[in-house]
């Protein structure tokens, strides 16, 4: 009796076995949690970098200014030029020494580079050395004359003296001496009177070191009057040698 159920027992225990085994199959394998995501990159600093064509200028002269910058959202240079592209080229025009500094912004930071563009004042312009015939106008002045008279009167002498001088310092320069009279007599005494001044002109002048080849003499009489009222004021400026510079 005993005996006849030991077959039965074992498929029992075969079976249970089994369906033990499916059960413990059917169980989900557990999960690995997730790795933490990587935090982002760290975004780059700018970098900035500025230079000129040249550093010393001449007041009124421009210069080119260069530069260029990485990793940058806002880039600007001070003074005057402001707001400008992260790369370029301008040209500026300083009124003195100036210090060009440009700056670059972003997410990773700040960068800063400079340039001096130094300025200097123009070299003076040296005035033109007067001609001959501007200092001849300016220093040579005539002798002046009494009434009916070729004397070389006391402030003739002081103005042929100062004559002298500069024909002494600018020995190529030759001049007419013309005798002038006033109005009063007639055409031919005047012409006469006036040759007489101008011969008394240039004897003072020749005593004084002038050679007489650089000295030539005319008269105009009262044919070129330098004042044409009828006043003794007039005709004292009448009354003259008067000097021209030969060409």
């Amino acid at each position: 009796m005993i005996q006849s159920h030991r077959p039965l027992v074992r498929s029992l225990l075969i079976s249970f076995a089994a369906v033990t085994l499916v059960v413990s199959g059917c169980k989900k394998k557990p999960v690995a949690p997730a790795p933490p995501p990587a935090p982002p990159p760290a975004a780059a600093k700018p970098t900035a970098s500025i230079s000129a064509d040249r550093n010393s200028i001449t007041k009124g002269e421009s210069v080119k200014l260069t530069w260029t910058t990485t990793d940058a959202t806002n880039v600007s240079i001070a003074p005057e030029v402001g707001a400008v592209t992260p790369q370029g080229s301008t040209t500026v025009s300083p009124t003195e020494s100036t210090t060009y500094s440009l700056t670059a912004s972003g997410p990773g930071g700040n960068a800063d580079s400079s340039v001096r563009i130094s300025v200097n004042a123009p070299a003076p312009v040296a005035a033109p050395a007067p001609s001959l015939e501007e200092m001849f106008l300016k220093e040579v002045t005539d002798a002046f004359f009494d009434y009916d008279s070729a004397n070389i009167r006391q402030d003739a002498r002081e103005a042929l003296q100062k004559d002298a001088d500069w024909l002494k310092n600018y020995p190529q320069a030759r001049v007419t001496i013309e005798g002038h009279c006033d109005e009063r007599g007639s055409t031919e005494y005047n012409l006469a009177l006036g040759q007489r001044r101008a011969n008394a002109v240039k004897e003072y002048l020749v005593s004084l070191g002038i050679s007489a080849d650089r000295l030539s003499t005319t008269s105009w009489g009262k044919e070129k009057p330098f004042c044409s009222e009828s006043n003794e004021a007039c005709w004292q400026q009448n009354r003259r040698g008067h000097f021209t510079l030969n060409k």
